[in-house]
């Protein structure tokens, strides 16, 4: 009997997205993030944190935690003055446009580097296991190339044996 993993958390899934990297886009992270930031808007979720593969290289890639939403201000430098610029459109008129982009950006950068990792995982496993049959298969040649020495150094120990029993 297999039973999902969803029956086993604690938590409830509202959505799930399934085979992303078969259909892989940007259409996708918009759509991941549409229903992200429509949670967080309406106050169904208080958080968003996103666990991923972070690549590297192609020998590193580690998992990580990070806060998607909410967005935590940079720490200013507290002898910097303070400069009033004049938005144009408004400030929340740029807000309502680049946040969106921004939350697209980091589940599409997200989905990318766990990709990237995947590949490089399963890249480095190859490679690991190409180097191992070829160990294998020079064992094997060796094994066999001594077993084919013996056995016609036998059978040459034998014709020489039967030449000389018949001499003698």
């Amino acid at each position: 009997m297999s039973r999902s993993i969803t029956n086993m958390l604690w938590y409830k899934i509202k959505k799930e997205y399934k085979d992303l990297y078969t259909d892989f886009s940007y259409k996708k992270a918009s759509e991941i993030s549409q229903d992200i930031m429509e949670d967080y808007v309406t106050r169904d979720i208080d958080g968003v944190y996103i666990i991923y593969n972070y690549f590297k290289s192609v020998l590193f890639h580690k998992t990580t935690v990070t806060t998607l939403l909410p967005i935590e201000p940079k720490n200013r430098q507290e002898d910097s003055a303070e400069i009033d610029y004049i938005y144009e459109p408004s400030q929340l008129e740029i807000l309502k446009d680049l946040l969106p982009r921004y939350i697209r950006t980091q589940i599409f950068k997200v989905l990318l580097e766990s990709l990237a990792s995947e590949h490089s995982a399963r890249m480095t496993a190859m490679d690991a296991a190409t180097e191992n049959a070829a160990e294998l298969i020079e064992s094997l040649t060796l094994t066999y190339n001594k077993t084919r020495q013996a056995a016609i150094t036998r059978e040459i120990i034998e014709v020489v044996s039967g030449a000389d029993a018949m001499k003698g």
